[in-house]
């Protein structure tokens, strides 16, 4: 099956050398087939950063193969994996980082949990798993800290020589202040999923839904919501998106047994912080509804 020209161009443009690993891909394909005695069938559709297949073992098991270019964030996500050893997450089979290789277990039916209609259902499902997840970490780990992107921020004031360029000022200003007090005050930090959301939690047959595709962060578990509570991509369309999202702090705060204010503050300075990721990555004119709104949020607790 042809790759997506999405695809192509996402690989292309994001990794160094991602042209090249394009080209060598079907040899890559190969490889693993002769290595794991593999039959692998088409591509899932959808592919966006790695290349994900069904696959079967020679003894019938069905799997799923992923191949991704080597580097850090592969690296991170197999010693995720390791730790989480299928506790609320599908079990990696085996993995070859040099190559950029996983192999993980499939999970069947497989639908996301953007499936689910009802949003509080939906809500409530993603805190379950989200709960299950959070793990000690080791003493020694290469996991990257959730704190440490504050020096996302500083890039962006950089970009913009002091300034915000497309972003509002107020609201970069309100960002950098709550992320600051933020890793200030943080609770210990633990093995965060780190991109926990509708697309990456899938229904499985061993437990009623899983999460895919960690990506392995060390942080407070409040940082964890931020991530669910802007998505799914067309959020913003929403008809009655303020009362989602104000009835989602309500459900993660009462599920995870955490202050809403926090959750509040976390999903606040996240959202600044994808947003000027997705503007380093397309430079696209900023979305600031879901920041306008929590921002308005924080800013009534404060008046109350």
């Amino acid at each position: 099956m042809p790759l997506p020209d999405s695809f192509i161009r996402t690989v292309s443009l994001t990794f160094d050398g991602g042209a090249e690993w394009l080209a060598r891909l079907p040899g890559l394909i190969a490889a693993c087939e002769a290595r794991w005695g593999l039959a692998v069938q088409p591509h899932f559709p959808g592919l966006s950063y790695n290349y994900a297949a069904p696959a079967t073992l020679g003894d019938g098991t069905e799997i799923v193969l992923k191949l991704g270019v080597p580097r850090h964030e592969l690296t991170t996500e197999i010693e995720a994996l390791k730790l989480y050893n299928g506790r609320a997450m599908c079990h990696l089979l085996d993995a070859d980082a040099a190559m950029g290789v996983l192999l993980l277990e499939r999970l069947q039916p497989g639908h996301m949990l953007i499936t689910v209609s009802d949003d509080e259902t939906a809500t409530r499902l993603a805190a379950d798993v989200m709960r299950r997840l959070w793990r000690p970490l080791p003493e020694q780990h290469i996991f990257p800290a959730a704190a440490d992107w504050i020096a996302d921020l500083a890039a962006l004031r950089t970009e913009f020589d002091g300034g915000a360029g497309p972003f509002p000022a107020r609201l970069v200003e309100m960002a950098e202040s709550l992320f600051a007090d933020l890793v200030a005050s943080s609770a210990p930090p633990v093995l965060l999923h780190g991109d926990l959301h509708h697309y990456n939690i899938l229904a499985a047959e061993r437990e009623p839904w899983l999460a895919i595709d960690p990506k392995g962060v060390a942080g407070e578990p409040a940082y964890e919501v931020g991530a669910l509570m802007r998505n799914p991509l067309n959020l913003h369309e929403w008809p009655n998106r303020t009362a989602v999202t104000t009835r989602r702090l309500d459900i993660l705060a009462e599920q995870l047994e955490m202050d809403r204010q926090r959750l509040l503050a976390w999903s606040f300075a996240q959202e600044i912080l994808s947003q000027w990721w997705d503007y380093i990555d397309t430079h696209s004119q900023p979305n600031m509804w879901l920041a306008e709104c929590l921002a308005g949020m924080l800013g009534e607790q404060v008046r109350g």
